[in-house]
């Protein structure tokens, strides 16, 4: 059973840094594109970039330069390092992998305060 588990969110200021983790169990995680989407209430999911397994990486045009996505294959985790935060930026954020269809994580919380 493919299990994705997002951790890292909070309440940081205008201009302050988080890091997201998803731990991924069930695939096999060095051979999966890892994804990370976020969703304000009301509004579609969003795209915010993606990790190939071999390490490239696509970024929204929102977060390029702001954000980066990163993996660890030995721990099986992805993160999401974001920078500059900005209040558009809150929203809960998901980690996602297309196994036999989509899957999703439970998300996380993250809110920017101006």
């Amino acid at each position: 059973q493919v299990q994705l588990v997002e951790s890292g969110g909070g309440l940081v200021q205008a201009g302050g840094s988080l890091r997201l983790s998803c731990v991924a169990s069930g695939i096999l995680f060095s051979s999966t594109t890892m994804r990370w989407f976020r969703q304000v209430p009301g509004k579609q999911r969003e795209y915010v970039a993606f990790i190939t397994s071999g390490g490239s990486t696509n970024y929204a045009d929102s977060v390029k330069g702001r954000f980066t996505i990163s993996r660890d294959n030995a721990k099986n985790t992805a993160y999401l390092q974001m920078n500059s935060l900005k209040p558009e930026d809150t929203a809960v954020y998901y980690c996602n992998v297309v196994v036999r269809g989509n899957i999703w994580g439970q998300g996380t919380q993250v809110t920017v305060s101006s």
